[in-house]
């Protein structure tokens, strides 16, 4: 009789608290520890304030591993004169643990694309890239869906001109409200652009908070439109960022 009646407790306890749910591969800007499948890949633009655009494009080379490349322009859209980013950037990614329900996936990964404008003097974006980092995401089913919580840390080796060489904390949410539609939110606390020549640079006051709304209209096909730098410098800049993203996912 106890076995019949703590069956089902285990089974709803196992479906609140834990599953193999397989997160995203990253939030607005943050990596997760998510990793495309083997046979897969992920096209996607970003649409960026001032008319930039970055097109990225990574694939899973298997289960654990995947490799993408990025390129853009900071004014591809506009009528000033056209200036491209200096190289392609590379989106590197390996998946150390798994997920399961009493642990996080975690990811070891590479990232050298940034945001906004790029500094030739500096030789940084506006927004740093995260360089080398490790990333930790758990996911528990809601009554509305998924939650995924994401955290890590990051160092970037490149862009470190501007004196500020510090490693880097950041955090996520994804939220699904419903099969179509998810609630994104992420902190990067821009460690590395809080000193000297960073400082005078940094369009964030107190780190970088962001809030996107992601649908997916169609299978395979994801709407995101994003809020970036809520904790803006309005010293630097007037407002926060509004842009949009278009990913697309497929399997070959």
């Amino acid at each position: 009789m106890k076995k019949k009646i703590l069956l089902p407790i285990l089974i709803i306890f196992n479906i609140l608290l834990g599953q193999d749910y397989p997160p995203p591969t990253d939030l607005i800007t943050i990596p997760t520890a998510g990793t495309l499948m083997r046979g897969s890949f992920s096209m996607d633009m970003r649409i960026q304030d001032e008319g930039g655009l970055i097109l990225g494009l990574s694939t899973g080379i298997t289960d654990r591993f995947q490799f993408g490349l990025s390129f853009g322009s900071p004014n591809l859209i506009g009528d000033e004169k056209l200036t491209w980013y200096p190289r392609p950037e590379a989106k590197l990614k390996y998946l150390i643990i798994n997920e399961n329900i009493s642990l996080p996936g975690v990811s070891f990964g590479l990232n050298t694309q940034g945001f906004g404008n790029y500094n030739d003097s500096l030789e940084r974006y506006d927004t740093k890239a995260f360089g080398l980092y490790f990333a930790g995401s758990k996911n528990w089913i809601s009554p509305l869906g998924n939650i995924g919580l994401h955290m890590g840390i990051n160092y970037n080796f490149l862009e470190n001109l501007d004196k500020d060489e510090d490693p880097n904390l950041f955090f996520g949410l994804d939220l699904e409200l419903n099969p179509e539609l998810s609630i994104l939110l992420e902190y990067n606390s821009a460690l590395n652009e809080n000193e000297l020549t960073a400082k005078t640079m940094s369009i964030n006051s107190g780190g970088y908070l962001n809030a996107a709304l992601r649908w997916s209209f169609v299978e395979s096909l994801y709407l995101e439109l994003d809020f970036n730098n809520l904790l803006f410098d309005d010293k630097q800049v007037d407002s926060f960022k509004r842009e949009i993203k278009i990913t697309y996912i497929e399997y070959f």
